[in-house]
């Protein structure tokens, strides 16, 4: 019997290079496995904030609502009755003083402009008058009583028609039409004035106008939480419309009397509202420290937090490819922090946004690569 050494070599040499090459695949494919990476478009979504020793404190959380600094607010009633020819503003536009921003159609317009003209052709027949008298007082033939009333009727119709022709200027009247004009700078903050809507004098209001640089939050106090609210306590604001952004402020005045209708009391906090992000009737949570403790622990974020299977997490991130699952121990909470301890050191940065889904490609990751 006959044995191909030459053949059973080269399948030997064949086998190898299988095996090889299969060891080589598997190493590359375990290598895949373990390198968990962040997406472009999932980066773009995340949020990164740094763990941070703060001092814990409790604090509570109170509701609110935002509205306008009454102080820089200008409600405007008609000063005449009329009907509304046209409106040129809509309800939170900003608009500058003396902008026109309607006009009205009256007939007090017609009546002063008529005033104007009979006083002044009785001011002329009135002048004429005066002329008179003081050439037959210098004749002797006129009393100094005379001369004094010609001189007073003069004057007081020159002062009437000085009033009325005032009015118009204050009406911004022509003809019959009376423009409304901007009486501040500000934003229009409500409008009850169109087109066609007959309006009187002294009547509702027509619109206000209110400078929104500075704002108030009234914060309602129940009875329940007098005892940790004060004059200059400081207080983070947040709003439905921007969640991941707080405003800083403090408690300017508490109201010493129960609002009627609610039941609370009324803490007004100033704020100053850059990039116009607190609007008259906006809804708010005024949050207020309370029961500092004499220690700190590391801070983080509660929406940082994952919780799984009885055990707290977080995600740190170190580069798009390197992230870890780290577990910590709840200590206490906040409205907005979670004080916590474990294995996790300040300034490292932990993601706080799209947390979970992160945490579960890991936890996926770990548990396809131990198999």
């Amino acid at each position: 019997m006959k044995i191909n050494i030459t053949g059973c070599a080269a399948m030997i040499c064949l086998s190898a290079l299988i095996t090889v090459t299969g060891c080589k695949d598997q190493k590359q494919n375990n290598e895949v496995k373990k390198s968990y990476c962040l997406s472009k478009e999932l980066k773009r979504d995340i949020k990164l904030v740094k763990a941070e020793i703060r001092p814990i404190e409790e604090s509570i959380t109170l509701t609110g609502e935002v509205e306008s600094n009454s102080d820089k607010t200008v409600p405007f009633v008609s000063l005449v009755d009329g009907v509304v020819t046209n409106t040129y503003f809509s309800l939170g536009d900003y608009v500058k003083k003396g902008q026109v921003l309607a006009s009205v159609k009256s007939t007090t317009v017609n009546e002063m402009q008529d005033d104007t003209q009979t006083l002044q052709a009785q001011l002329a027949v009135a002048k004429r008058k005066l002329a008179s008298v003081e050439a037959m007082y210098k004749d002797d033939i006129a009393s100094q009583k005379d001369l004094q009333e010609a001189r007073s009727e003069v004057a007081i119709l020159q002062s009437n028609i000085s009033r009325t022709q005032k009015n118009l200027q204050l009406y911004s009247a022509g003809r019959s039409t009376i423009q409304i004009k901007a009486p501040a700078d500000g934003y229009v903050v409500s409008k009850n004035i169109s087109k066609g809507m007959p309006v009187t004098a002294g009547g509702d209001q027509l619109f206000t106008i209110s400078n929104l640089d500075k704002v108030w939050v009234m914060a309602n106090v129940y009875a329940t939480n007098m005892r940790h609210v004060y004059v200059d306590q400081p207080v983070e604001v947040k709003t439905l419309a921007y969640p991941d952004d707080s405003f800083s402020g403090k408690i300017d005045n508490i109201s010493q009397v129960f609002n009627e209708n609610e039941r609370v009391l009324k803490a007004k906090i100033i704020m100053d509202n850059n990039g116009m992000k607190l609007r008259p009737g906006m809804s708010a949570d005024i949050v207020l420290p309370v029961n500092p403790q004499n220690r700190s622990a590391l801070a983080i974020p509660a929406r940082s937090l994952i919780f799984d299977n009885n055990q707290s997490y977080v995600v740190v991130y170190k580069k798009d490819c390197d992230l870890e699952i780290r577990p910590v121990t709840e200590i206490t909470s906040n409205s907005r922090y979670i004080y916590v301890e474990g294995n996790l050191k300040p300034g490292e940065n932990i993601i706080a946004s799209n947390g979970l889904l992160i945490y579960e490609n890991l936890k996926n990751q770990s548990n396809n690569s131990g198999k």
